[in-house]
């Protein structure tokens, strides 16, 4: 098998998913990249594994990306933010006859993407894109219950948390901003409808949501693509709904507070004699006051939750699952990077069906391989406390009764 080009393989999500792929026996050669070859080179030093090498791409270089990625097998795109950097280096994947898996959660960035399916079969070239968490692994819950819980989806309710991470970079936080300044489309009874989060339609679908080993907090409508892509999947779903909020609450109700103030415009304006992006400045001000906020808030680790509450019918009667999954201890490089580097390994297998096209996760991606290997990799990479990452799923019977079922992801034998 040929080699998984990692394109942003430096960057938090990016460097998790080669570690990932590092402790996958069917995976021979990964190639870390990164803008600055300095970068890719000290996370192939500091990872050590033999089956590294590192290079320096622009991405946004069309005949440097070719070059690069023209012998691999399959490429896994980590850089963004998605609506810039998604569809172009997709195009390149497609021109070079390269497999593609990529972790976008841009709502419109996908749309783009499932916009070049096409070109994509034309080429023979299979591409799976939002393979991270939400979407990702929100989809394969959803393709779980389907396949084995339910005779028929009628709902899927995605809720995530996060909070935590060392640090935050300008396309993490471009993208939360996106989210908060653009339509975001739910799928209600049957009809997609557009909301916005910072308006009163968005705030009649935020909910109070208890998220396993975390907390209660509000969850608010995020643009992400499984409200587009699972009633697609799922001829029978009547309900697609996607709610999303980051902790410390205090640090995300201050981009809320900016993005209100008008700091989410790209558009440069004059301050004195200089040209500023307000966005930029509101970017650099988070950056500034993440630190203080996460102490105030006694946040001393990374964590979070991925939420999926799927409903519909069994037998003739209404039967729930809610799955849960916490990461105490790991955060979104990790609730991303992994799901990813899972996708790019079973593409290298071949392991998912043989349709050219670009696909969401639920499409294509065999669940009981990727939760398979998932255990495989996150047992190797002795995530949280040796026990791996829980999998908790709870079943709500139609009285109205419950049973937890506990699962994990990995862990020591």
């Amino acid at each position: 098998m040929g080699a998984i080009v990692v394109l942003g393989g430096a960057g938090g999500v990016g460097r998790v998913a080669v570690e990932a792929l590092t402790h996958i026996d069917a995976v021979d050669e990964v190639v870390v990249t990164d803008l600055r070859a300095e970068a890719a080179e000290a996370v192939v030093a500091e990872l050590g594994s033999p089956k590294l090498r590192a290079a320096a791409v622009d991405v946004g270089d069309p005949g440097a990306l070719d070059a690069l990625i023209g012998d691999a097998s399959v490429v896994l795109n980590c850089v963004g933010p998605f609506y810039r950097f998604g569809p172009p280096t997709l195009e390149a994947a497609i021109r070079c006859g390269v497999g593609y898996v990529d972790i976008c959660d841009d709502l419109d960035a996908t749309q783009a993407l499932l916009a070049l399916d096409d070109r994509a079969k034309a080429a023979g070239v299979t591409a799976l894109i939002g393979m991270g968490n939400s979407p990702g692994l929100a989809n394969i819950f959803v393709r779980l219950c389907a396949d084995g819980l339910l005779d028929e989806v009628r709902s899927a309710d995605i809720c995530h948390i996060h909070g935590g991470e060392p640090s935050e970079g300008a396309a993490v936080l471009k993208h939360r901003i996106h989210a908060m300044v653009n339509d975001v489309p739910l799928f209600i009874d049957g009809e997609m409808i557009a909301v916005r989060q910072l308006e009163a339609s968005g705030a009649e679908h935020t909910r109070e949501i208890d998220f396993a080993g975390v907390g209660t907090f509000p969850a608010f409508p995020y643009p992400h693509p499984e409200t587009i892509t699972l009633p697609t999947v799922f001829p029978t779903l009547r309900r697609a709904t996607n709610l999303g909020v980051v902790y410390p609450l205090p640090y995300f109700e201050m981009t809320q507070q900016l993005v209100r103030a008008g700091m989410g415009l790209e558009t440069p304006i004059a301050v004195g004699d200089v040209e500023v992006a307000p966005i930029d400045v509101m970017v650099a001000l988070l950056q500034h006051h993440r630190p203080a906020l996460l102490a105030e808030a006694a946040v001393t680790e990374p964590g979070g939750c991925l939420r999926v509450e799927v409903g519909g019918i069994k037998d003739g009667e209404e039967h729930t699952y809610v799955c849960s999954l916490t990461s105490a201890g790991s955060g979104a490089g990790e609730g991303t990077g992994i799901p990813a580097a899972l996708g790019a390994a079973l593409h290298l297998q071949g392991a998912l069906p043989d349709r050219p096209g670009v696909w969401p996760p639920e499409a294509i991606v065999p669940v009981d391989r990727l939760l398979g290997l998932a255990g495989e990799v996150v047992g190797r990479m002795s995530i949280g406390d040796g026990r791996g990452i829980p999998l908790t799923v709870e079943h709500i019977l139609p009285d109205g009764s419950r049973e937890i079922i506990p699962m994990a992801l990995g862990g020591e034998s």
